[in-house]
């Protein structure tokens, strides 16, 4: 059967129906010379009205503005389209007067996530010249977490190789002479609280990649050094983390150069990381200087302060807050060619973590020639 319309439909359409007849009839008594005011009442209410005649007629001066306005629309399609399409090169040449062979490079640079250990100021010319690490007249500045000079870290000083101790034995042969037990724990993401909390007050992790030759050569020290640990008593902990295997664990870490060699106190990274050389005797001497610190510091607490300056000053090393900031600053002289001017990172010491280097930097000022601009051999600056 088919289905009755609604009552609200039906009511809507009966509405429009009444209201659609009292037009019609309104517009009848409005042809028929009804009252005028319910006229003016009733097309008030039109909301179709149309647009009177003389307004849709043609005049001489709208038709001269339109065709303006399209030929103006066209000339500009066409300039922009041109513009865009046509590709010009130009080359201007300047006289530098200035006949001295070497022209002076001033650089102020910015390096905010890279330690000062770690950056390298390198030329390379037209002519041959290939100066890596340069040291001469470049100074830097360690920066705090704002990207401030905070200390400065001296002269640019040619960075000295760590010494490395040889051996004779292999590592498999020192696993094979004690049994495989090994002295140096490996460890994971896993094992790390568990082996901080075992050594809550001391411990020492190598952070390496087994492709890092570095890291190669110290494994064997490594290994000695913490059997050394063992037989003089001293609880401290030594391990080593596969930046390779873990790599998620040596980027929560920072890890950015192999090998890192950390050292923990109370369960937290204790900086600045160990820069000194590889050798048994100078971790030795490390870790028990370490512990006068810590003993120093136990003291205090207690408000028991040492008189002795020299002391104090001892331990001053280990008082320094590292954030992986440097402010480059100097000035080199170089042929005047064609050249390029690198920073980078690279150590003598050191592999680079290539996942964890940020070169993020900041030219505070870049320019040739003498820094007084009275001289008149200033030749482009960037501030």
């Amino acid at each position: 059967l088919p289905s009755r319309p609604s009552p609200n439909i039906a009511c809507s359409c009966y509405l429009v129906l009444l209201f659609t007849t009292y037009i019609s009839k309104s517009n009848a008594m409005n042809i028929n010379g009804g009252n005028t005011s319910r006229r003016r009442a009733v097309g008030s209410a039109d909301m179709y009205r149309h647009v009177p005649k003389e307004m849709t007629e043609a005049t001489k001066i709208g038709v001269i503005m339109s065709l303006l306005s399209v030929i103006t629309m066209f000339v500009l399609f066409f300039c922009e389209t041109y513009a865009f399409a046509l590709t010009k090169i130009t080359s201007s040449v300047e006289v530098d007067e200035n006949s001295e062979q070497l022209i002076r490079l001033n650089f102020n640079i910015t390096m905010y996530d890279l330690h000062c250990d770690l950056v390298s100021v390198d030329v390379w010319d037209s002519l041959g010249t290939n100066l890596q690490n340069i040291t001469k007249d470049i100074t830097k500045w360690n920066l705090d977490l704002n990207g401030q000079k905070k200390k400065f870290a001296g002269r640019n000083a040619e960075i000295r190789p760590v010494q490395h101790e040889e051996h004779k034995e292999t590592m498999q042969e020192l696993s094979d002479s004690v049994g495989g037990d090994m002295a140096v724990m490996d460890l994971d993401p896993e094992k790390l609280g568990e082996f901080l909390e075992t050594f809550h007050d001391q411990a020492f992790i190598d952070f390496y990649a087994p492709w890092c030759i570095w890291c190669q050569r110290l494994a064997p020290t490594w290994e000695k050094f913490a059997r050394e640990i063992k037989a003089q008593g001293i609880n401290v902990g030594v391990g080593t983390v596969d930046c390779v295997a873990n790599p998620q664990m040596c980027k929560d870490q920072r890890i950015m150069a192999f090998p890192t060699l950390r050292w923990y106190e109370n369960g937290k990274a204790a900086t600045p990381d160990y820069r000194g050389d590889r050798t048994v005797d100078a971790l030795m001497e490390y870790v028990k200087k370490r512990g006068k610190n810590i003993e120093r510091k136990k003291q205090e607490e207690q408000g028991v302060t040492s008189k002795d300056k020299y002391a104090a000053n001892e331990f001053s090393e280990f008082e320094e807050e590292h954030h992986p900031g440097c402010l480059v600053a100097g000035h080199l002289m170089v042929n005047r060619v064609p050249g390029n001017f690198h920073m980078e990172a690279r150590s003598v010491n050191h592999e680079i973590n290539a996942a964890m280097t940020n070169l993020t930097h900041r030219v505070n000022d870049l320019s040739f020639g003498s820094t007084d601009p009275t001289s008149g051999h200033v030749l482009h600056m960037i501030n």
